[in-house]
């Protein structure tokens, strides 16, 4: 059952200076309810899908505002053990955000950044049962994890090694380069692609959330006061993507099934 654990994508956190606007953007857009979280020293907010929790929303800390981080989404990838995975990041070249903490009665967590700087967090549940977030097909599910990076050949031997992900097709996007899809157990999780020197910022990961038709999801971004940076858009295989940013300016995507 442990190594059955390793290397799922099994939480979402936004980290935004709104929380509440927040809440009052993805739940109308996504369909997502939300679910007060008593345990932690912060307020905490946990998203849900049809009742099911699949991340949450809290306040950006002073420390991270005066750091410059902006408002972001935060993926939590599962792992054995929080602390030797910890060494193994440092070992390998990449650093430590946040170290290793304890949730009580929940798990154990750490914010790290690969060797080219794209920032990610881990987790160890306290529980035997870890469920895996990305539910193919399932609206209101996050269903892919992308990386734009500048080197997705050693960025994708970073987390392979880290997390046992296999790589799968790797699609020519001719003037794009590579893009390499990766997974686990023969299910793809997502892609890495060297990042075009138009796009702004450093290597970063991207999330996409699950909607029934990203035509009228769209729509609603902006009537919401959000923004479609990229798209409607259609991908190999007939879904349709939408990359958009929120009105406090986290990044997220959207797709939908062919």
């Amino acid at each position: 059952m442990m190594n059955d654990v390793r290397g799922r994508f099994v939480w979402y956190d936004l980290v935004t200076n709104d929380p509440k606007a927040a809440r009052d953007f993805y739940g109308p857009l996504i369909g997502w309810g939300t679910e007060e979280w008593e345990g932690g020293d912060q307020p905490y907010t946990m998203w849900t899908n049809k009742e099911t929790p699949l991340g949450g929303v809290m306040e950006l800390s002073e420390e991270a505002k005066a750091a410059g981080a902006p408002p972001h989404w935060m993926a939590y990838v599962s792992v054995d053990n929080v602390e030797q995975t910890v060494a193994k990041v440092k070992e390998a070249g990449g650093s430590v955000l946040h170290e290793a903490t304890e949730i009580p009665g929940a798990g154990s967590f750490a914010v790290l950044a690969d060797p080219q700087g794209a920032a990610f967090a881990i987790y160890t549940s306290a529980n035997e049962e870890s469920q895996e977030s990305a539910g193919e097909g399932q609206t209101g599910r996050f269903s892919w994890n992308e990386l734009a990076t500048s080197d997705y050949k050693g960025a994708f031997s970073f987390y392979s090694d880290l997390f046992g992900w296999e790589p799968q097709d790797a699609m020519d996007m001719g003037p794009g380069g590579i893009y390499q899809i990766y997974g686990r157990g023969g299910a793809p999780l997502g892609g890495m692609f060297n990042k075009p020197d138009e796009m702004p910022g450093p290597p970063m990961w991207l999330y996409y959330v699950s909607v029934e038709d990203v035509n009228d999801s769209v729509k609603k971004v902006t009537e919401l006061g959000g923004q479609v940076l990229n798209g409607p858009m259609e991908v190999p295989g007939g879904d349709l993507i939408a990359q958009c940013v929120d009105p406090q300016g986290a990044l997220f995507a959207l797709h939908s099934k062919a």
